[in-house]
Order: structure tokens, then sequence, then C-alpha cells
């Protein structure tokens, strides 16, 4: 996914068979039985842990793996703990279904998922005061009448009029996406073999010790991340976040190690092309570029500007990322567009060269044709009326139309619209491309309709138009990609289509409440924006100077930034295009602009955590490969997981004031 979005790495290898069916399985219950109280509970509490856990990466680098796997390994453990205990005290327990664990899954993942597409990191953070200071007051285009600071209520209510239009969009078209393209959702379809094992007598051995070790790693993080924060006193240069690894000269370039076990779980969790990208980012940026840029403050640009003007420094940071994720984004999604039209006139599907899940046939075809007999009939038998589906969206829209423009004036209600009727089409390309890469562009389509809408209102409120045509566009294209995903989890575990979409909506209905109350404990308890803090929200300080980039054009970015960024939207274009031309055995080494970008503005801290991840990653897979596909998931969800659990305490902490009690603080030594 995009570098906003998650990034998540297949589980499965090409050679891999999936079967979803064995010779343990019962009959399949009722899609309302799949449906339980207790999994609605379990999804609840997953659902805010999961949110605090996206607000947290959001505001701080913006890159979010992949928590499907995740979603479905504690929703294991948390029912299954729960039937346990109940049983060891006599009760009698209604038996734990996989379709049960699927619809906790994919419940959890619509919540969590609005923490992302809702833009609390991104284009709603980009409205408020803090974000057009930073960008200035004397700035062309920035706006004090272009401010709307966050409020619950209405960000609640923002949600619930956009979030639920991109599930009724494409539930037409789910037959099409899994069984007749046979599109592989990677991360769908490794939840899926998860949850199978999970639900098998072959797979239980396995499955306990997964949780065994989630649960120790999650234990470790959180106890760690209780222990640092006893360091990190008073101020933002104390304690292990800033502890010089690598040097006091290369700490001053944000080279450090900063024992972080969220980023050391992401770079777990990435692809190892992914985590490396970021680091060759950091070094092209943080080791090269800008110190040059840095010679030549007083003649580029002048030399005694703060170190959040974007006529200096500050400028070169965010728009040559702008420009890196741009290249990335509009590349693939040029690309994905093409070879969906090109699909679609394609009579025989068979011939083409998607990367679809290939039929086997060996001696156990007719085995696998049954499975796959099975899985059809299962999927189509509870059907979705299109009717009820075009009903749906043609309703939500009529009442999103009327009701945005309330919320943002500017954002008249024929501009919201136009873009409900190209989204469905925009929904389908970002689906398709999903189940093909397992890489979701919503911010690539939310920025399209953010330069498109913030230039056709013009200076007069385009600022707060194309933010908010931005979260339209994104939650429509987000959530359409997720539900088809998530229906290919179901597919492959037997999962009813019903069940699913109904999970979907109660998830969605979930994260409208939850995700904004997460990021209302984040906004009340620490000092979101700070350049200087550690919530630095860095997509809100891009996403509105895209807005303004939009409304006034070029001409006030410092000397030779625009054709920097020239240069930079060309190699992105240039470095796609060498991954696609080229041989996989030499394409896999070859790095991804999208993810080299982040640290050109953020710093390369993190990215030093995340190689360290992957490095950890690749001595495992050489000492034991099996052991690493068996629990470097497990390990990374319990870095994660017990770094988020960790950021609800430190946040009671802070709002009652309470600071931690000793600062340990790194700085040069003084001599005599």
């Amino acid at each position: 996914m995009g570098a906003e979005g998650g990034v998540s790495e297949p589980l499965i290898g090409p050679s891999e068979k999936i079967s979803a069916v064995n010779e343990e399985d019962q009959t399949v219950p009722e899609w309302k039985d799949q449906i339980t109280i207790r999994g609605l509970v379990v999804s609840a509490m997953m659902g805010a842990l999961f949110c605090i856990i996206t607000h947290k990466l959001n505001l701080t680098v913006g890159i979010i793996p992949s928590l499907n796997v995740a979603a479905g390994l504690l929703g294991f453990f948390f029912v299954k703990s729960w039937t346990s205990f109940l049983s060891n005290l006599g009760f009698s327990i209604k038996p734990f279904t996989r379709q049960e664990n699927t619809v906790i899954q994919t419940c959890v993942v619509a919540c969590y998922g609005l923490a992302f597409s809702g833009g609390f990191g991104s284009y709603l953070l980009a409205m408020d005061e803090r974000t057009y200071e930073l960008i200035g007051a004397d700035y062309p285009g920035n706006r004090a009448e272009d401010v709307l600071n966050p409020g619950l209520l209405w960000m609640i209510g923002f949600l619930f009029v956009v979030s639920f239009l991109g599930l009724f969009g494409l539930v037409p078209l789910r037959k099409v996406m899994v069984l007749d393209y046979k599109l592989t959702y990677p991360s769908g379809t490794a939840t899926a073999m998860l949850i199978n094992s999970f639900h098998t007598n072959s797979g239980a051995e396995l499955a306990g010790k997964q949780v065994s070790c989630l649960g120790k790693y999650l234990s470790i993080s959180l106890f760690w991340s209780c222990f640092k924060w006893f360091f990190s006193g008073i101020g933002d240069s104390c304690g292990f976040d800033n502890f010089p690894t690598l040097g006091l000269t290369l700490y001053k370039n944000t080279f450090y190690f900063d024992f972080s076990p969220t980023y050391v779980g992401c770079g777990l969790i990435c692809p190892h092309i992914v985590n490396c990208s970021v680091l060759l980012g950091a070094i092209i940026s943080w080791g090269f570029l800008w110190p040059f840029i840095s010679q030549h403050a007083g003649d580029w640009y002048p030399a005694d500007l703060g170190s959040s003007d974007f006529k200096g420094l500050y400028g070169y940071k965010v728009f040559i990322a702008i420009a890196l994720i741009l290249g990335d984004g509009l590349y693939n999604l040029v690309k994905i567009i093409a070879i969906t039209v090109k699909e679609m006139c394609n009579k025989s599907t068979k011939q083409s060269k998607l990367p679809i899940v290939n039929e086997v046939q060996d001696s156990e075809s007719s085995k696998l044709l049954l499975d796959q007999k099975k899985r059809d009939d299962v999927f189509l038998k509870d059907r979705i009326p299109n009717w009820l589906a075009a009903s749906g969206y043609v309703g939500l829209a009529a009442i999103s139309t009327a009701t945005i423009p309330i919320i943002f004036p500017p954002l008249k209600w024929y501009l919201v619209l136009c873009s409900y009727l190209i989204a469905p089409a925009l929904a389908f390309c970002n689906s398709y491309g999903t189940g093909l890469t397992d890489w979701s562009l919503a911010t690539t389509y939310g920025k399209i309709g953010l330069f498109i809408i913030a230039s056709l209102v013009g200076s007069n409120g385009g600022v707060v138009a194309g933010l908010a045509a931005c979260g339209v566009m994104m939650s429509i294209v987000s959530t359409a990609a997720d539900l088809m995903q998530d229906f290919k989890t179901g597919y492959l575990t037997l999962s009813s289509v019903k069940s699913m979409f109904v999970s979907q909506l109660v998830g969605t209905a979930m994260g409208c409440v939850i995700a904004p109350l997460t990021f209302w404990m984040f906004w009340t308890a620490f000092d979101i924006g700070s350049p200087d803090g550690p919530y630095k929200a860095p997509y809100a300080v891009i996403f509105r100077e895209m807005a303004i980039l939009g409304i006034e054009g070029f001409s006030e970015l410092p000397k030779h930034c625009l054709a920097i960024c020239c240069g930079f939207f060309v190699a992105a274009l240039l470095i796609n295009l060498l991954r696609d031309v080229t041989p996989k055995k030499i394409a896999q080494f070859i790095p991804i602009p999208m993810a080299m970008a982040v640290p050109f503005y953020i710093g390369a801290y993190f990215a030093i955590d995340m190689f360290v991840g992957t490095v950890i990653l690749f001595i495992w897979e050489r000492i034991n490969r099996k052991d690493a596909e068996d629990y470097a998931g497990a390990v990374a969800s319990g870095l994660i997981c017990g770094d988020g659990i960790w950021t609800i305490p430190s946040a009671v902490l802070s709002i009652f004031r309470i600071n931690p009690p000793i600062c340990m603080y790194f700085g040069p030594a003084t001599g005599n």
C-alpha cells in the first residue's frame, strides 16, 4: 500500500496450495450463527486497540502495516481464552468456528480501517490551526478562514455519512473479483490460511504456539515501553527515543536507533524491499540531499528562516516527498487502469498473465476441485441482492450530498455528487489493484480528488473543499478494497457473504465512533502536530500544502525546488517502469519510490528501526525458514500491540500532567 497506507507482505508463495476445506469440517453454520455477541464484543475491544496503533503510526511516520493477520490471530486468542475459561468452570459453551473467527477479523479491519481513511493524520488534521500556523499566515493561499479544528461530533458525523458508500458500491462485483478473476488478495489469503490452521486438528498445536509467542512479545514490548517512559523526562530530547546510537554527528541528521518496538515490528511484517527502500530514501535525503541544499543557504533560500518555513529547507523536504509519492501513485494508477481495461476487453481471462491462483492439476486434483466447488457454493449461497446494493449506494449518496456541505460549506453539493458518480469506477480500480499487488492506492485517488476540487473551487475556500473531497474519495476506495479483501478471506474460510457484509457494516459503524474517540484521546493528551514533538503528524502539513498548491501553483517555492521536484517525479516514474520491464529476479531488488519518500520529510530514525526488523527477519529466515514463516507475524504483532497498549496509560498520565521522573540526555563532551 501507499506510504500513508498499509504495507503488507504476502505470507504465501505462488507454489503453495490453498485448501480451505479439511476433513475436520462439519456443516457450515447459517450466516446468522456466524455473528455472535461475544464476537462483536471482542471486535469492539480489538478495534479500539488497533485504532490506537493506527493513530500512533499515522501521527508519527505514516506507514501502517497490514494488521489483517494480527486481527485473525488476536481474535482467536481472545475468544479461545474466554471459551476455555468458561468450559473449565463447567459452563456449556457454543463452539468457536472459523466462520466466527473470520467475522471478528472482518469487523476489526473495518473498524480500524477508518482510523486511516478517516484522515486523522492527513486531510482532517490538515484543516486545523496548528497546521495553518506551521505553514505560516503570510504564505500565499494559506488563509485563516480555511481552518477547521478537530471536533468530536462533526468528525463522527462526517465518518457516518461517507464511510458506508464504499461497502455498497462494489458488492455486485464480488463474484467477478473473487471467482472469475481469481484475484489473490495476498493479505486476505494469508489471513484465511492462518484462520483455517487454527480450526483444524493439524493446526491446533501451531496455533497455540503462535498465540503463546504473540503474548510473550506483547508483554516484552509493553514492559519495555513502560521502562522507556521513566527516562523520557520533560521535553523532546530525553530518553531512549533520542539515543545517539550511531554517534552525535549522525544523530543530528536523524540517524539513530530509537528502540521502538512498533517500528521494529513493522520491519518484521513489511517486505524486505519496503524496509530497504525506506532506508535508501533516508540515506539519499538526510545523508546527502539536505546537507547539500543546506550549504546553499543564503543563496537558494534565506538563511535565517525557521525550521518549518516552506520558503526554506522545509519546503524542499515536503515538496520533494510529494513529488516522489505522486510519481509512484500516478504510475501505479495508470498501470492498474490499463490492466483493468485490458482484462475487461479480454474475453478469455484464463489466457491472461495476471498473478492469479492457478488451478492445481495433479493426483489430488479431484479433491481440490471438490474443495473449490464447496467454497464456490458457500460463497454464492447467501446472495446480497443487487437492488439492495444499488439503492443503498444511491440513498447514502443523497444523504451525504446534502450533509457534507453543512460540515464543509466550501464543498458544494454538486461537487460531492460528481465525486459519487465517478467513485465506483475508481473503487473498482483500487480493489482490482489491491487484489493483484496487495498495494492499496486510496491516498493517490484522494490526492487526485484534492487537486481537482481545490483548483475548481479556487482561493475562496479551495483548501477546505479540496481536503474534504480527498476524504470523500479516500473513504470510498479504501473501504471498497477492504471489503473485497475480506470477501476473499471469507471465501477461503467458508464464511457467508451475508455475514461478512453485515460484519463490515457493524465494524464500520463501530469505527465511525471508536476512531474519532481514540484520536480525541491523542488530541487532548499530546501536542499533536508539533515539529519537535513525538507526534509530528507529517502528512497533515503535506496534505494542506497540496491543497494550497492546487490553488496557487508553484510560484512561491524556494530556488530550484520545482526543478528538483520534477527530477524526483520523473525518477519515480522511471524506477517503477524499470521494476515492470526487468526480470523478476532483478526487479525484486529495485526500490519502491513511495516507500523511499517517507523519510524525506520525517527523518531517518524510524528507517533504522525498520531495517533492524528486516535484518532480524533475514537472519531468522537463513537459520530456520519454517520457524520464521510460522512465528515472524506473531512476534511482529506482539511488538506492535504491546507498544500500542502502552499508549493508553501513557495518554492517561499525560492528561493528568504526570511527567516521567528522569530525563536521560546525551550531548557533546565538554573539555576543561
